[in-house]
This record gives C-alpha cells, structure tokens and sequence, in this order.
C-alpha cells in the first residue's frame, strides 16, 4: 500500500477510493479510471477484513467483476456488515450480483447471456447516469443476471434480456451496473464513474502528480536519512523517473548501477550513461556493468519464458550484491516497479499473467536492509507525469516502454547473441520508419520481435532459410488493456524492404493484430 512510501500521516487526509478484487479481469482499469478523476484509489483483495477496511478510511468502495456465480457455496463473498458502514458502495458486473444475493434479491441463471456491445436505457434522474444518454452503448459480460432486486432498491437500467441493467438505493449509497462502466467499450462509463465518485462518495479530485513528488521527495529523504542507496537502473521510463526522486532527495548517497546485459535496444547502454553518467546534469553516483557474456550464457539452451525471466531477474540481483560489496555498506536497493508490475505478477487475487524480474522474479535471498519502490502504486502514464514534474527531458519521459527481461522476452526460445542482433537491428528500423512517418505520437508502444520460425525464402539467385520477424505496434492508455494499431501500409511495407534487405538472417517480416485481451503486449 501506499502508505510505505507517502506515510500513514497523507494516507489519512486524501482522498481514497478502495476496489475491492473479486478476481475479474478488469480490476486495475477501475483504480486507473477513479484515477483519472484525480482520486487515489488501490485495489485490495476481498479476503482484506472489514476492519481494515475501516481502519483505511475510504471515501467509496468498489466491487469488482468476476468469473464465479454468488450462488455457489465456494464463490468469494463478503460480510454483510460491509453495506451497513455508511460509505458508498458501487458494485460491477459480479459486484452488483453479490450486493443483490447479500441483501436480498435473486441472482439466477440468465435465460440469455449478454457479451459484447449491449444498447441500454438507463434513468437519468438516478444520480450515477446525470449526464448520460437514455439509451446508451455499455459492455455486458455475464451469464448470470439480478432476477429481482433487493427491497428498497430501484432499477434505474434495463435490457431487453436484462431486467435490472443497474439499481440503486440513494439513502444508503448503493449502487450497481451489470454492466463495465470502466472499458472504453461503455461510451458514457467515464460520465458514470465520475458522478459515483464526485456526486456519491463526494471526492474533489486531489490526487495529482506535483503533490506526489514533493511528498515523496520528503518522505524519502526522511525514510533513508544518511542512509546509502543503490538504484536499480535500466534506462527505461520507470527506472529513470525512480533514479530522480532519489537524487533530488538524497543526491551523491545515491549510486546508480546500470546493467548492460546485452539484451537492450540497439545504442541504448551508451544512451543510457549520456543520461545518467558523469557528463549528466543529476547528482549521483553511475556505474555501468558490461555483462553481455555473463547473461548469455546463463540463458544458453533455456527456452521457457518463465525460466528466462527467473534466470535475468536473478542475475540481475546478483550483479548489484556484487556492486554492493564493491561500493561497501548499502542500506536500501531502489527498484522501478509500476503498479501494473505488482498486479500482473501476481501479488494480487488476479491471476499470474508474467513474472517480472523486479517483482515475482526477486530471489528469495537479496543482501540489502530494505527494497524502496517509490513508484509501485502508480501507473505507466502517472509515471510520466511525475517525471515531467521532475523536470526528465520528453524525450526520456516518452520513450518507448521496455519491460526488464529486455529482448529476452521479444525473442521466441533460446537467446543468442546472434538473435539479440537481428531484433537489434529490425527494431531500430521499425522504430525509425515510424517516426519519419509521424505515426509514433498515436501509438502506446512498438517494437519487433524474432520468432522461432524459419521458412523458405527466395533472395536473388539463392534459396534462404531464415527467421520470421513480427513487428507490434499497440494503442493503450493504461496498458492494461490495448488494440492493435493500424499501421498505414506503406509504412508497413517500408521497413518490411529494409528489415529483410538490412538485416542479415531475416527473410519474412509479420505484423500482430491481437489486442490485449487476449494477448499480452509483450510476447512472452
């Protein structure tokens, strides 16, 4: 929680608002649309008991969405007592199904399930659909449906198949969608979630960036005293916007050690110390480690990408025990995990998607007093924000995301050094033809990727047996969800010409269309 960082002290004045994690995919896009109403909100886990619920103090509670029926005995639910506190309560999808089965109504199985984009009406007059059409476009996802809605409960929407769309009851704060107001896919869901957490639970929107780092400066200066500090520094966004506020709160006590392990973008371990290193305007301590060799033959013959995860992270953590030792006492290791981090490794009641070498990949032993994640509850675009605040350059702060493992995860199966080239190589002219082409400013991330796949391919006179390169390229806001860009065609066909004419072992180039859901962004 956020109290490690900001203390408990601003965790009892601001403003929060509390999902409570019911297990559905959506949780995380619900905290980062409460987010975008400048309020601060964090997800929890149902299992969180009613007192410490109350000890957090939240302005309104949400429940989430999830794959169980209320109806079952081994489905999650929750003590009724939680809707007799007084604090608003908004249930979705199965958050509103559990508010019905407790207090009353009847949950069955529908006669039709609804998925996908579903017209509903909707009553104006109820407080949480002020501003929203009568007839409005939302995303339904669920078999199961409110049969009748619990005494002193109003049905403010409906379906043709759905008798009770969303209820409310104003006197005690409760509220209830079937549907997901928090997907883009819900047209008016943002009017919906604002008027629940402004109009309901009466928030005013003060969680914003410029109050973060100038307490988070403080409270980290306070927390290390005259501590030393070793960052963990990649280069990327989160890394670097880290590597700032501990500058900016402890200067020289800082030491940052920058790994190269040879699994980076093309030029991007120079870049990186041009940034960071002596000739850099921050205050601190650089060390660059050059273990390109070291890595990869710690990754020779691996080719499960849970495995090469594991094996980067550790190493990782190795190669800064050694820096330790080198640099004498350390007392903290500061790392750039992002709440997105937190979420899709696990740590949370959602399902494990990915390990990342920063969060479920830490080894068990790590010869430090203490981790420091300043940036652990906030999200990619929050992060930028922050590092604008800073002061970074745009061109750091908006740099293209790259996940830890580096291209150990954009390359399918064993990692070499010959085919860290070759997506070397093809990534940096993908990414060059996307900015002359002026499209880069649409997209939340691209990149290329090497398959396992070697096909037959013709090259003047001369038969080839090459590998396949994909190229992505997603839209996203928040990343935890993402559509494929639509990349013009010409631009695709461009560096498809010169990834296969430049790039020596490349002989077809692929594009991916599958959006998040299903897929991840990354490839492993």
């Amino acid at each position: 929680m956020i109290e490690h960082i900001l203390g408990k002290e601003l965790q009892r004045t601001m403003e929060k608002v509390l999902v409570l994690d019911f297990g559905g995919q959506y949780n995380q896009l619900i905290a980062r649309r409460v987010r975008e109403c400048n309020v601060y909100c964090e997800v929890w886990p149902y299992t969180k008991t009613l007192e410490e619920i109350k000890a957090y103090e939240p302005m309104g509670i949400i429940f989430t969405g999830g794959p169980n029926s209320v109806y079952e005995e081994t489905s999650p639910h929750y003590e009724k007592a939680i809707f007799d506190m007084g604090v608003p309560i908004l249930g979705i999808c199965y958050g509103s199904q559990l508010m019905a089965y407790t207090l009353g109504g009847e949950v069955k199985t529908a006669p039709v399930s609804e998925y996908g984009h579903t017209d509903v009406e909707v009553d104006t007059s109820d407080v949480l659909f002020e501003g929203v059409s009568e007839k409005t476009v939302c995303w339904m996802s669920h078999t199961d449906y409110i049969a009748k809605a619990p005494e002193g409960f109003k049905v403010t929407a409906h379906t043709p198949v759905c008798p009770v769309a969303a209820m409310s009851n104003p006197e005690r704060k409760l509220y209830a969608t079937q549907f997901h107001p928090e997907v883009v896919h819900t047209k008016e869901g943002m009017q919906m979630l604002k008027n629940f957490v402004m109009k309901v639970c009466g928030c005013h929107g003060d969680w914003k960036m410029d109050s973060f780092v100038e307490t988070t400066i403080k409270a980290l200066r306070e927390k290390i005293g005259d501590g030393k500090v070793l960052c963990a520094l990649s280069g990327g966004v989160d890394s670097s916007v880290a590597a700032v506020l501990l500058s900016k709160a402890v200067g020289k006590q800082l030491t940052c050690v920058f790994v190269d392990h040879g699994l980076l973008r093309k030029n991007e371990g120079d870049e990186v110390e041009a940034v960071f290193g002596p000739e850099g305007p921050y205050e601190l301590n650089f060390i660059r480690v050059n273990a390109q060799e070291r890595y990869y033959a710690k990754l020779k013959g691996v080719t499960e990408p849970e495995e090469k995860r594991k094996i980067i992270g550790e190493e990782f953590i190795r190669v800064f025990e050694e820096e330790a030792r080198k640099i004498g006492a350390v007392d903290f290791l500061v790392q750039g995990t992002i709440y997105p981090d937190v979420i899709e490794s696990g740590l949370g009641k959602s399902a494990v998607i990915k390990s990342h070498h920063n969060v479920g990949g830490l080894p068990d032993v790590v010869n430090f007093k203490e981790i420091i994640e300043p940036l652990r509850m906030l999200f990619k675009d929050e992060v930028r924000k922050a590092g604008l605040e800073l002061g970074i350059p745009e061109n750091l702060v908006f740099r293209q995301p790259f996940p830890g493992p580096g291209l150990g995860i954009r390359i399918i199966g064993e990692v070499t050094a010959e085919k860290v080239r070759i997506v070397q190589d093809a990534d940096c002219i993908y990414r060059e033809e996307i900015a002359k082409a002026g499209v880069d400013k649409g997209l939340g991330q691209y990149f290329a990727a090497l398959t396992n796949m070697r096909s037959v391919g013709v090259m003047g006179d001369f038969r080839t047996y090459d590998y396949a390169v994909v190229l992505r390229a997603v839209c996203t806001s928040d990343f935890m969800t993402a559509e494929s860009a639509q990349i013009p065609w010409e631009v695709l066909n461009k560096v498809t010409n010169r990834i296969v004419n430049e790039v020596k072992g490349v002989n077809r180039v692929l594009y991916d269309c599958t959006g998040k859901p299903p897929a991840t962004i990354e490839f492993e």
